[in-house]
């Protein structure tokens, strides 16, 4: 049975900057999330690095199943945070980090949470 939290925007004051603890504690915990993007459909993501980059709230995750304008339905995705909704943190884990010579850990402003 899958559980999880609603998207509520459980935000807190960081500086300056807000952190959306959900995808924090996903990342920390190693948890696979699901979210509607840019009024899409749902996608199943690893949350890898989540930030500020260029100005701008961003997740980078392993997207695992849904939807993309590419085609493909998995691979490394960029997502600004404004145009996630509908989150929610699954109960499914994943190992963490991935082998993968295409992953690109980004250069962040302001890296709040990444995956170990």
């Amino acid at each position: 049975m899958v559980s999880w939290l609603d998207w509520n925007f459980a935000r807190k004051s960081l500086g300056g900057d807000t952190v959306n603890d959900d995808l924090v504690r996903a990342i920390v915990d190693k948890r696979l999330i699901e979210f509607v993007y840019k009024a899409g459909r749902t996608r199943t993501v690893e949350p890898h690095d989540y930030g500020i980059r260029r100005g701008v709230e961003r997740l980078l995750g392993f997207q695992i199943s849904g939807e993309s304008r590419s085609g493909a339905s998995h691979g490394w995705r960029e997502f600004d945070a404004d145009q996630i909704c509908q989150l929610r943190v699954l109960e499914r884990r994943f190992a963490g980090t991935r082998a993968d010579s295409a992953q690109h850990h980004r250069t962040w402003d302001t890296l709040f949470a990444r995956v170990t």
